[in-house]
């Protein structure tokens, strides 16, 4: 895996707090699990109302925190005084996310001053064993000079 330099010291605090902004991970009671310089990992217990109609995680669940993981694998190398968007994502479900925890580890593929391709990868755990359940690939745009917003209301 390539070694990324931040350009904030601070990255991981401003990776933290932002990401307790994001109401939806709350919501949802997915949890960051690790930050480090282009990686990031977000956890998600198993809960029966994150579920679609065969009892698997759904998969917009998956995508949800699939999305931020690569998208706060991209954040942890910007700026300090900057923000991120997704542009696009495409996601492909590999197994049914049948299981107690879903975990997704997003990685910088390619950094970029405007444009930053990642990835991530969501491993689902059931009776002690992981196996990989969904692949996504990722394109951030870098909001240079406008840091994330205050908490919403």
């Amino acid at each position: 895996m390539p070694s990324f330099t931040p350009k904030d010291s601070a990255f991981a605090q401003r990776v933290r707090e932002s990401f307790q902004r994001q109401s939806i991970m709350g919501l949802i009671g997915a949890r960051l699990s690790r930050v480090e310089p282009g990686e990031v990992e977000i956890e998600l217990p198993f809960r029966a109302d994150l579920c679609q109609q065969h009892g698997f995680f759904h998969a917009g669940v998956t995508s949800t925190i699939a999305d931020s993981a690569a998208g706060y694998a991209g954040y942890s190398l910007f700026a300090a005084d900057s923000s991120v968007l997704t542009v696009e994502f495409k996601i492909n479900l590999l197994a049914p996310a049948d299981g107690e925890l879903l975990r997704a580890v997003g990685r910088v593929v390619k950094p970029g001053r405007t444009l930053t391709i990642t990835e991530a990868e969501v491993f689902v755990t059931k009776n002690g064993g992981e196996k990989p359940c969904a692949r996504l690939s990722q394109t951030l745009m870098c909001l240079n000079g406008r840091p994330d917003m205050p908490q919403a209301g």
